[in-house]
């Protein structure tokens, strides 16, 4: 039996060529440090400034991944040239570039690593300050606190603005993600239901009459056709706008439905059985395409309801332009809704109406039948 080599599932990623080299430098940069600082007591001059701050960017290239490593290097480094040189100039200039890799490593890692590093810093930094003679210890530890603190407190914040930047983008995302799913649920429910609705009541009276009434039963069957191409157009256009219809080579969508269409719809529900009076009330005008749109959803949905559930053959629809808002009225005198709260259709409407900042409400009538009524804004449009 041929023996069989196994792969571990997840390989550790092997380090980039410029992190080998870093760390090489790394671990050379204590010694270099201290040739320089000591070829050049007791102070810097201009020519070995250039070959210091070099190698310290280096290591301090590796403290975005490696913050714990790279400070260590940092401090024991510095730390010993100062022992070297024996100078303030270099001690203060210790302060200066662990401070700023103490603030680096806080804008960048979690409080629990930079807080690390910072107790880190603040270590070295008194110990190398004690080794100088008549030092007064207390005042210069204070001294290295305040700029530690202050340096720690900058990065901190910085790492909080980002982060709760980061949460409110993603929450804005996720709630956009949420309203549009919603959006698309309501428009397939308010288009799918009413053509659906309407197609089983013709597809029941073709099949109850077509014995006795072929007449009658082929304006059923004209019915379903006419309001399953309907339909169908609506579901066309709906997913050409999810497969971004703006693409060359995609076919113009139809233009959303709208008060302009009530006509049709009235239509429709009178193949269905139900006679509509349609009135109107104020001077019309062109509406917000939103506005437009869900009004005309409110009153096919009101109309799918009254011919599924209202038991009746007529209804009267309102709509009233007025000077800040379009009032939308649909009533029945039939024997109403048994549960108002079942089903997505009321839900949708009140979904529509809120999220145009207007209202909407639905329930039997005192002397029978159902109303639904919504008032949408538009002042501020």
């Amino acid at each position: 039996m041929a023996a069989t080599r196994t792969t571990p599932l997840l390989r550790r990623a092997r380090p980039s060529p410029w992190t080998v080299l870093a760390w090489c430098g790394a671990a050379l940069y204590p010694a270099a440090l201290n040739l320089v600082v000591g070829y050049g007591a007791p102070g810097l001059t201009r020519i070995e400034i250039v070959p210091a701050a070099a190698l310290t960017l280096v290591v301090a290239s590796l403290l975005r991944r490696h913050p714990l490593p790279a400070i260590t290097v940092l401090l024991v480094a510095w730390g010993a040239a100062c022992l070297v040189a024996n100078t303030v100039a270099i001690a203060l200039l210790e302060m200066l570039t662990t401070d700023l890799a103490v603030g680096y490593v806080a804008v960048h890692h979690p409080r629990r690593t930079s807080l690390t590093t910072a107790a880190m810093a603040f270590c070295t930094q008194v110990a190398t300050i004690g080794l100088f003679p008549g030092t007064d210890v207390a005042s210069r530890g204070v001294l290295i606190l305040v700029a530690l603190v202050a340096a720690w407190t900058v990065g901190n914040s910085a790492r909080e603005r980002r982060e709760h930047a980061r949460e409110l983008s993603e929450r804005a995302t996720a709630q956009a993600v949420t309203a549009e799913r919603l959006r698309i649920a309501r428009e397939l429910h308010d288009m799918v239901a009413h053509s659906i609705g309407i197609i089983a009541i013709q597809a029941g009276v073709g099949s109850r009459v077509i014995d006795t009434q072929p007449g009658e039963a082929r304006n059923a069957l004209d019915a379903i056709e006419a309001t399953s191409r309907e339909a169908l157009s609506g579901l066309r256009r709906m997913l050409g706008a999810l497969r971004r219809a703006d693409e060359p080579g995609t076919a113009p969508l139809d233009p959303a439905p709208g008060l302009a269409d009530l006509d049709r719809l009235v239509a429709a529900t009178a193949d269905a059985g139900v006679r509509v009076d349609l009135r109107w009330r104020g001077e019309r005008r062109p509406l917000p395409p939103d506005i437009d749109l869900s009004a005309f959803r409110i009153i096919q949905e009101a109309l799918t309801n009254v011919v599924r559930h209202a038991g009746t053959s007529d209804c009267e629809v309102r709509v009233g332009y007025l000077d800040d808002e379009l009032s939308v009225e649909i009533v029945d005198d039939g024997i109403g809704v048994a549960d108002p709260g079942a089903g997505y259709g009321l839900v949708g409407m009140r979904e529509r109406a809120g999220l145009l900042k207007g209202d909407l409400t639905a329930g039997p009538r005192p002397g029978g039948g159902f109303r639904v009524a919504a008032r949408l804004p538009l002042e501020a449009r």
